[in-house]
């Protein structure tokens, strides 16, 4: 049985919009004739068991995943344009976030400080960070610990705690956070925002033709075009969605590679 999910926004508080939208989704997915439509969206599943997975249909993953880990094995149909603070087209960026008793007003003046991350392979959480860091690092370092929450919520509550000082979260997630849990970022304050990088696309397995390719981006345009689902978009603060070229993605790339010759490739 084939695989759908859009793992990357998969909060409780919205599954039941992202079931809205995948159910016209996969009506649009039929009519342009593809028969292994799944009927429901996978959700909570680890990340790692889905994009490996032969089954995998579609789903979401980072853009550092695109064009590390996954390379040569996931490849964008679509990015998205959401409308969270910090987005622009199907550029997103992420939120410096600090507690409010910090008294720094510039990350780069934060040399030192304990630093929480998603997850190291995260682009929102780590990459984009230390793209912003790296000039000002000093042999290969720049914050005395870098600990690992394993979500964005969980880099939220460790701020919130002081286990840690300072996080960066992906501003979609950040948005409805603030929104669905607003006790959540009580505590919080937005320091600043990264660099902005290409968003979060939807994804589908390398090995299948063009043919196919072509139409579930079809499908996926579709759905978005369809004025029914205006409250599910705004829900989810999806606006748009555009076929980024295919070298958009490479942005990263460039941007990691920057943070390297500044002596600074991983975040330390």
């Amino acid at each position: 049985m084939r695989v759908a999910s859009m793992p990357m926004y998969d909060m409780p508080e919205v599954r039941s919009t992202l079931d809205s939208l995948w159910k016209d989704m996969a009506r649009n997915l039929r009519l342009e004739g593809i028969s292994d439509v799944p009927g429901k969206l996978a959700h909570g599943r680890r990340l790692g068991n889905l994009w490996g997975n032969p089954a995998l249909f579609i789903s979401q993953c980072c853009g550092y995943d695109l064009v590390n880990r996954y390379a040569g094995t996931l490849v964008p149909i679509a990015t998205p344009h959401y409308g969270a603070p910090g987005c622009k087209g199907y550029d997103y960026s992420s939120v410096v976030i600090v507690h409010e008793d910090c008294n720094s007003d510039d990350v780069l003046k934060m040399r030192g400080a304990v630093c929480v991350v998603n997850g190291l392979e995260s682009y929102s959480g780590m990459g984009a960070l230390r793209d912003l860091v790296a000039p000002s690092s000093l042999q290969g370092r720049f914050f005395s610990d870098v600990k690992i929450s394993g979500s964005h919520a969980a880099s939220i509550d460790m701020v919130c705690n002081r286990v840690a000082d300072v996080a960066a979260i992906d501003c979609v997630t950040y948005a409805l956070i603030d929104w669905f849990r607003p006790d959540a970022v009580k505590g919080i304050r937005i320091l600043g925002r990264t660099y902005r990088a290409p968003g979060i696309p939807y994804v589908m397995r390398a090995c299948e033709n063009q043919d196919r390719l072509a139409r579930m981006r079809s499908a996926i345009v579709r759905t978005f075009s369809n004025p029914a689902l205006n409250d599910v978009r705004r829900a989810l603060y999806l606006q748009d969605i555009e076929v980024p070229g295919p070298m958009a993605y490479q942005r990263i790339t460039k941007l990691e590679l920057k943070s390297a010759k500044h002596g600074y490739p991983r975040l330390a």
